[in-house]
């Protein structure tokens, strides 16, 4: 169970990765449509913005899979908590239980 959630961290960091990198990209050319716009002519800000559109649009495609595939993670780790608690009670509620009335136990002694 914690190797289905925790296997596939990999690929959630080359995801991240590609994430990071696609926002660098999308920053780099709007700094360069505001280097250009100074001198540009109306085709060449137009092939920019078209550029710097289309490169969001790909961020943002990534970043909303990044969010699914987050989601879901959370999802299959509330789930696989929720299933340990019912099959295992007394390791889920009881032990912590006792121990925090060993804690309590000592605290109050005081």
């Amino acid at each position: 169970m914690n190797i289905a959630l925790y296997g596939s961290r990999g690929a959630v960091e080359r995801k991240k990765d590609r994430l990071v990198n696609d926002l660098r990209g999308v920053v780099a050319d709007a700094d360069d449509l505001l280097k250009e716009v100074a001198g540009a002519t109306t085709e060449e800000f137009a092939a920019t913005r078209a550029r710097i559109e289309g490169r969001l649009r790909e961020a943002r495609s990534r970043l909303d899979q990044a969010r699914i595939t987050v989601t879901g993670k959370v999802c299959d780790a509330a789930e696989a908590t929720q299933e340990y608690a019912r099959e295992n009670p007394w390791k889920a509620f009881g032990i912590p239980a006792v121990a925090g009335l060993l804690v309590f136990l000592l605290v109050s002694r005081r």
